[in-house]
């Protein structure tokens, strides 16, 4: 797929760091009209390029952290087990990858009873898996909503920030079942679309405009959701993506995960409980890119032994978004992946 153009990227960017700034704000920030910034909205989301969804705190999309999956699939079988894997529920990302494994995907089941069948009976179950191996999310440090295409100036972030998301909550994640009725289903709507505003949750959940707001505004400020653009890389210009999961030292897990988390490549950076103890999924404009990072920096990291690399070929599914071809599943086929974690 082609590239958007350099003003289809100023709003990319502009979005990322203030995904439900009004349409009047990026316009004045990018220094051009209101029509102007709202068409070429609508035409990245009808084209099925670029939608805003609200990003789910753990804690309400799922009982317990998510699972890095690695799969090996039968010879000539990568494509088909993704697309099976792409179907069971609870797989929140699922890639076709070249390198450690075949296939490469992330879970997080509704019910942590949940997790012991998807990874010790469906996974290794469904046709064409030959093998896989799992490792559980213990933390991360950074996810892929925090991600900025570098085009702004300081100057327009500074302007955009009043509109940014919410980067520390405010209190700590709610136990389950302590959401009420009426925060659930704003949570739907804000998941499906991050620029829902209290306006439209009131008409939606027929609720009072000052209550919708006030509820709208704790979910943001809690951390509960976070709104976030959801694209692919390659449309961005980079066009690799690699998923490199690292054998540290024990002493040196959270200096080296911090020290991935401020790369300009790092879209996810966590720890697990496993062999790998820090995975980074990065994004590299190219080649030449990821070779620095692989024999430079992390070179330069003290307590970093080994590493596995695995280049995504291609994305089927990403934050429970299926997609083909660089494109979003269409609305009418969408399946509300965004919020399947909610009752």
């Amino acid at each position: 797929m082609s590239l958007l153009d350099d003003d289809d990227l100023d709003l990319v960017a502009a979005l990322q760091h203030a995904p439900r700034a009004p349409l009047s704000l990026l316009a004045e920030v990018l220094g051009v009209s209101a029509s102007t910034v709202g068409r070429r909205l609508a035409r990245l989301e009808s084209d099925r390029l670029l939608r805003v969804i609200g990003q789910l705190d753990w804690s309400v999309s799922g009982e317990g952290h998510p699972w890095h999956v690695w799969v090996t699939a039968e010879p000539g079988r990568a494509s088909e087990v993704a697309g099976r894997l792409a179907a069971l529920p609870g797989t929140t990302l699922v890639a076709v990858t070249a390198g450690q494994a075949d296939v490469y995907c992330s879970v997080l089941p509704e019910r942590r009873a949940a997790v012991r069948d998807l990874l010790a009976r469906s996974i290794p179950a469904t046709p064409g898996v030959r093998s896989a191996r799992s490792e559980l999310v213990l933390s991360a440090t950074t996810k892929s909503d925090a991600w900025r295409l570098p085009r702004l100036t300081e100057d327009q972030i500074h302007r955009l920030t009043a509109h940014a998301a919410q980067d520390t909550p405010t209190s700590a994640p709610p136990t389950p079942g302590t959401l009420t009725p009426d925060e659930l289903r704003a949570l739907r709507l804000l998941a499906t679309d991050g620029r829902t505003t209290a306006a439209q949750i009131s008409r939606r959940l027929d609720l009072g405009r000052s209550t919708a707001y006030r509820l709208t505004q704790s979910l943001l400020q809690r951390g509960l959701v976070r709104p976030r653009v959801e694209i692919e890389p390659s449309l961005l210009g980079y066009a690799l993506e690699a998923v490199v999961a690292l054998t540290v030292s024990p002493g040196a897990i959270t200096k080296v995960a911090e020290a991935l988390t401020g790369h300009p490549s790092a879209r996810y950076v966590s720890t697990t409980a496993g062999h790998s103890c820090v995975v980074h999924q990065g994004v590299f404009r190219d080649e030449h890119g990821l070779a620095h990072f692989l024999t430079h920096d992390l070179a330069e990291l003290p307590g970093v032994t080994s590493f596995d690399v695995s280049i995504v070929l291609e994305a089927l599914r990403r934050h429970w978004l299926d997609r083909a071809s660089g494109r979003l599943a269409a609305a009418a086929d969408a399946t509300d992946a965004p919020t399947s974690g909610l009752p």
